[in-house]
């Protein structure tokens, strides 16, 4: 989308920082309020990540402007706020192409421009990185400022507390400024707090306190008796004096909206020594009604008209496989009370809105905090009752040790619900389903299990229920075959697989929902197609009979070859002394970026005509 100089004469004359630095103080509200416009109308046409970036226009406005980035460090965290940034930073032109094949990428990446200091997506990373970012600077002794940003969900990470426990270990210069919009103290927002934030950031204020601090060394009573008073006076107007407990100097809470005071304490705030934590108070989808009235629905949205109200829903005619997670578990708690269902802060995109409802008391909602969600499944499998932990197949990850330490060890039956396995899309490399499959296979007591359709996938939650071990159903996001789903539900025999299609030469060995595909390429080469249902345990049987009535093998995933389920058939073949040619058809060995399913299927050749092509090559050697 080309600038209407007409309509944004502000924003234009900001094409960069450093255009944005030459501005005089008292147009950045104008500069905000045409960046927000700019942001609407560019999401609304291309579709993305929308409330996060209307409530923090100003607080982006306010870093660059303060900071002399790229050489001062700015460090988002997650992303999906950094719309405003892109914007700023030489992108604008280029919006209408965000998350799109070939297009910007959709969170700030190290490839794409000078400004992404930091390659994120998940979360809680900002402080860590920013941390080493610090300590680097400070040998570096050139004046670098290192600033992170974290919001009030990504802060509940254990690992935003441990590099906070580090920070005020080691004293480096840096500010964390928390985005907070969702914390019920917006009544300390106002004159008097903002005042404070302008006392206790300035020089007058550090100086005072970093003298007494050293008057008072040799008289630890006194001194203390100081700190105490001190925590008092700020405490009758700030939240909490937690982060001053880890060792940083706590500023806030100011109004994230007003220009004016953020440019103000950010500068007192980029002389100051130590670890410096600033606290702002903002309105997620702020400027646009809608947003602001329902930030969960407008977190990331379609292409939608802006006078729509509200946002129009997408239109399936097919249940997603997770909307048939979410019937399955509401139906399966009617007949037990102990099952109990865990998610990382999870709640919406993992189909649990109306079992969170029907059933709070079986519900958890842990936060972004995706190890703790695991070992609490652990402790809830071992006091007798049934846990079922609903997580992204990108975000187990972050709980790999706890789903070996302290669930497949003792062998617990806890299941994992793993959405979004295989290529999700629009989010690129960080979001990815790719790897599952590859980090379970070789956990000991794990069962796997991948449905080809809606109808297995229900089954297969039933089972990995019913199982007295660890479980894992791994589905991919959106809608299946279009199969109908049995309201019955029975346990699936343990590693078992199906026959779906008999042919001749050629057996695909499918698993999971690359089933439609597999059916495809079969048809044009007369080939056999097993739906395999487990990845562990393997159908042995089946694989041996397959290998004996057919000239090559074919195993089809959508996960990464390494490692994967092709490579479990060929282990098992290699110790059988079977030996036979096998092409495994997957993820290549590289990270794979954003595009639509369908886009990265067809590019990646596992679509129908890409595993037809890969099959005729290999047979042709």
């Amino acid at each position: 989308m080309t600038l209407d100089i007409s309509k944004y004469p502000h924003l234009a004359l900001a094409n960069t920082p450093d255009e944005l630095r030459l501005l005089p103080a008292e147009s950045l509200p104008q500069v905000c309020d045409e960046l927000r416009t700019y942001l609407l109308k560019t999401v609304s046409q291309t579709s993305g990540h929308f409330a996060s970036g209307l409530g923090t226009v100003e607080l982006t406005v306010a870093l660059h402007y303060v900071y002399n980035t790229p050489f001062d460090h700015v460090i988002w965290d997650v992303g999906h706020q950094a719309y405003p940034h892109k914007i700023l930073t030489g992108r604008r032109d280029k919006m209408s192409t965000i998350r799109q094949k070939g297009g910007l990428h959709p969170f700030p990446w190290r490839d794409e421009s000078e400004y992404d200091v930091l390659s994120v997506g998940h979360s809680s990373t900002s402080i860590s990185a920013g941390l080493g970012m610090a300590i680097a600077a400070e040998k570096e002794g050139q004046g670098r400022k290192v600033v992170s940003i974290i919001g009030d969900g990504a802060i509940t990470a254990g690992m935003a507390f441990e590099a906070m426990n580090h920070a005020g270990d080691i004293h480096s210069d840096m500010l964390v400024i928390l985005n907070d919009n969702e914390m019920s103290i917006s009544e300390n927002v106002g004159g008097l707090s903002n005042h404070l934030a302008h006392l206790l950031s300035g020089n007058f204020y550090a100086s005072i306190r970093e003298s007494g601090k050293k008057v008072l060394s040799n008289a630890p009573p006194i001194k203390e008796i100081v700190k105490r008073a001190e925590e008092h006076i700020k405490g009758m107007v700030v939240p909490s004096t937690m982060f001053e407990e880890l060792g940083f100097n706590y500023i806030g809470p100011i109004d994230g909206h007003d220009i004016d005071e953020l440019v103000k304490t950010l500068k007192n705030m980029r002389q100051l020594k130590g670890p410096q934590f600033l606290h702002i108070m903002t309105k997620k989808g702020k400027g646009y009604a809608p947003a602001e009235a329902d930030p969960i629905n407008y977190h990331a949205v379609p292409k939608f008209d802006l006078s729509e109200k509200p946002l129009p829903k997408a239109k399936n005619t097919s249940p997603t496989f997770s909307k048939i997670f979410g019937d399955w578990l509401c139906d399966m708690a009617a007949v037990d009370d102990k099952l109990m269902a865990i998610t990382p802060a999870m709640r919406e995109g993992s189909g649990m809105v109306r079992f969170s409802k029907e059933y709070p008391d079986q519900y958890f909602d842990v936060a972004i905090a995706e190890q703790h969600a695991v070992t609490l499944a652990s402790g809830m499998a071992i006091g007798g009752y049934h846990p079922i932990v609903a997580i992204y197949s990108t975000f187990l990850q972050r709980g790999y040790d706890q789903l070996i330490h302290d669930v497949a060890i003792m062998n617990l039956p806890v299941m994992f619900t793993i959405d979004r396995a295989g290529l999700v899309g629009a989010d690129g490399q960080t979001h990815q389903g790719a790897f599952d499959i590859s980090f379970m296979r070789c956990i000991p007591n794990m069962v796997i299990m991948a449905p080809s359709d809606e109808n297995e996938c229900r089954q297969m939650l039933y089972t990995g229920h019913q199982h007295q071990g660890p479980t894992a159903v791994r589905y991919p996001r959106g809608c299946g075959l279009g199969t109908a789903v049995e309201t019955t539900m029975t346990a699936l025999e343990m590693g078992k697989g199906i026959i779906r299609r008999q042919g001749k030469k050629v057996a695909i060995l499918n698993f999971g929902a690359m089933l439609g595909y597999s059916l495809d390429a079969a048809e044009k080469l007369n080939a056999t197609v097993a739906d395999m249902r487990f990845v562990k345990p393997l159908d042995e049987a089946l694989i041996l009979e397959l290998a004996a009535n057919h000239d090559v093998l074919v195993t089809v995933e959508e996960n990464v070859i390494a490692g994967g389920a092709g490579s479990g058939v060929i282990e098992f073949l290699m110790q059988q002394k079977c030996i036979m040619p096998v092409l495994t058809i997957g993820l290549p060995d590289r990270f794979i970026e954003q595009g639509t399913q369908a886009e990265l299927h067809q590019m990646l050749e596992i679509d129908g005509a890409g595993i037809e092509k890969q099959i005729l090559a290999y047979m042709a050697k």
